[in-house]
């Protein structure tokens, strides 16, 4: 018996792949969990009285734990909190507004058969668009020079017309965004330019140059760039939803995961500092006694400025991925030249938003769970995905692929949220301690997936991950959204400490 699990709290199940555990208050409504019974089954023990924390917090409405749900910090990393009157830093998470983007390029599958393509296309990306930690536009041997000026106007503007054009982004691509930019608390771009000077005053970034010049980057851990191969799936159904999204079958794709870097998780891990203070200062009790379920009362300066600094990274997160799709079109056009491409979209998986439901504003947070609003839904009227619900990238792994989805009008359920990707069943330590680095690597030959790395990270293996295919199932079964197109990798970058021959 996995003695970590045998006080797991009882998930009643409601449906083949949904849910309900029952709060501590029994008057409160339950916690929606979604996922088959494999899936739930998974879900570890404390995992699950994150989420009975995290429910039973001043001023939750609602939360959901969704099929990838693991273990985070405060509330699940996997999972949807609502409230009308709190903002909680926890249940977005240290890289504020961690996304996916996908880009289409105008290149049938035939074009990167050849391993030597490939291999040139690796390289051309890796020399506009760094990985690993620390790095940035100057660590790369073609980069784009981005001045200070610009990436301050960048993180206060957001994808603004201004921002594209100093940057070499296109600009259509800004309307293919969840959210372009991000305003400040008060719905203006003065206050984030106040925000932004007095965080400087406060010296909260030793560096703060530094940090901007990240811009255009993909970090380490789970991020990555890949390049796909894309399948409309149904394609009697999915046809003309696949037009509208702007996929081609049968044709290259590249996906990307990354967030707001350095400059994000230093925001995020100062605001969980300076509420932490503001709690033991006044005597404030801490929810289940866990520090990082600290939050503030809307209205309040902590909440102010919480807003202000989510919104800070969150416009660093999406100058970012735009920046760094333009650079890999960039790369494919040197290996490739006459290739063309446009942005299907990005969209976020760790952010806080305000939004109408049930018919009252609230603040939706999503830590590692994504948007989903169906077609019809008021948020959505005049955009290009009015009548089909707008695109939802969800990565699996490599190995077994990703998927672009589609929400239902079941997505209510869940708080019209699904996953952000598989979701770990193994932390990094364990998998370093229990894969096979051969058979990691073995996978990837065998899949004729090529890498920038010489061995694979072990604790990014697929097999650290659930079942994606279950996942997904999931998903689907529950009600929340069905799958468009399918995304299969040709080749993968990620951090790595040397890149191959």
């Amino acid at each position: 018996m996995n003695t970590e699990n045998k006080d797991k709290p009882t998930i009643i199940s409601t449906g083949v792949a949904t849910g309900i555990l029952p709060c501590r208050n029994s008057e409160s409504k339950p916690i929606t969990v979604i996922g088959t019974q494999a899936i739930r089954d998974g879900i570890e023990a404390h995992c699950l009285e994150q989420a009975l924390n995290a429910r039973s917090s001043p001023g939750v409405t609602q939360l959901v734990v969704n099929p990838d749900a693991h273990q985070g910090y405060g509330a699940p990393i996997g999972c949807v909190l609502v409230s009308p009157t709190h903002i909680y830093p926890g249940p977005v998470g240290v890289d504020i507004k961690c996304s996916m983007s996908l880009l289409q390029l105008d290149l049938p599958v035939s074009e990167i058969a050849d391993k030597r393509i490939r291999r040139d296309l690796i390289n051309a990306i890796t020399e506009r668009t760094p990985t690993g930690a620390g790095q940035g536009q100057r660590d790369v041997k073609k980069s784009h020079k981005i001045s200070y000026e610009h990436a301050v106007q960048a993180v206060t503007e957001g994808a603004s017309k201004q921002v594209c054009e100093a940057m070499q982004i296109p600009v259509a691509w800004a309307q293919r965004c969840e959210d372009a930019f991000h305003r400040g608390h008060d719905g203006t771009i003065e206050s984030l330019t106040v925000r932004f000077d007095k965080i400087k005053h406060l010296k909260v970034f030793s560096n703060i140059k530094e940090k901007l010049s990240q811009l255009g980057s993909y970090g380490g851990g789970n991020h990555f760039g890949e390049c796909e191969v894309v399948s409309i799936e149904n394609e009697d159904k999915n046809m003309t939803t696949a037009d509208i999204f702007g996929l081609k079958n049968d044709s290259v794709a590249f996906l990307s995961h990354c967030g707001s870097r350095g400059f994000g998780n230093i925001l995020a891990t100062n605001q969980f500092k300076v509420l932490f203070d503001h709690f033991q200062k006044w005597n404030i009790p801490l929810p289940a006694q866990d520090r990082h379920l600290v939050y503030a009362p809307l209205g309040s300066t902590e909440a102010n400025d919480y807003l202000d600094d989510m919104a800070l990274g969150a416009n660093f997160a999406t100058v970012n991925h735009l920046l760094i799709n333009a650079l890999v079109l960039e790369a494919f056009q040197e290996v490739i030249p006459g290739v063309t491409g446009n942005l299907v979209y990005f969209i976020s998986h760790n952010i806080a938003r305000k939004e109408i439901y049930e018919n009252r504003e609230c603040w939706v947070h999503r830590k590692g769970a994504t948007r989903a609003f169906p077609a019809g839904h008021y948020a959505l009227k005049g955009t290009p995905f009015e009548k089909t619900g707008h695109p939802i990238l969800l990565p699996g792994n490599p190995v077994s692929g990703s998927v672009v989805m589609t929400a239902e009008k079941g997505a209510e359920l869940s708080c019209y949220s699904v996953n952000h990707g598989a979701g770990r069943q193994l932390g990094r330590k364990a998998a370093f301690r229990e894969l096979n680095q051969g058979l990691v690597d073995k996978e990837f030959r065998d899949a004729d997936i090529l890498t920038n790395c010489r061995t694979y990270p072990k604790d990014e293996a697929p097999s650290a991950y659930k079942d994606f295919d279950e996942v997904v199932r999931s998903v689907e079964l529950a009600g929340l959204a069905r799958t468009v197109a399918r995304l299969k990798a040709r080749f993968v970058i990620k951090d790595s400490s040397g890149a191959d021959d």
